[in-house]
């Protein structure tokens, strides 16, 4: 690949915190508990965004290993975050946020 069709490292990170600032602003605004999963892997994937820039522009393959951990950490918490919702709208048969209140007595 030569250096003229290379996307500049700037470019990408401005991508990957464009993505997580809507991710945080999904987390912030939402109350739907599966749309507030959907904006935390949205940040996620925006921090394998700017550690893929990085190890290219680096030249190394480091990057593309954490990707790796990151997308299993994801993966799992995808699991065990909808069966908790799916629980929780059996037993409260509502999935928003604001009026899952487990903890209070």
């Amino acid at each position: 690949m030569n250096a003229a069709a290379a996307i500049p490292l700037g470019w990408s990170l401005a991508l990957s915190g464009a993505l997580f600032l809507i991710g945080v602003a999904g987390v912030l605004v939402r109350r739907n508990a599966i749309v507030v999963f959907m904006s935390i892997e949205l940040m996620l994937n925006a921090g394998n965004l700017a550690f893929v820039a990085f190890a290219r522009a680096m030249n190394s393959l480091d990057g593309q290993l954490f990707v790796f951990f990151v997308m299993t950490v994801a993966a799992a918490e995808v699991a065990v975050g909808l069966a908790i919702i799916v629980n929780l709208f059996r037993l409260r048969e509502t999935v928003f946020v604001d009026e899952v209140n487990l903890l209070k007595g």
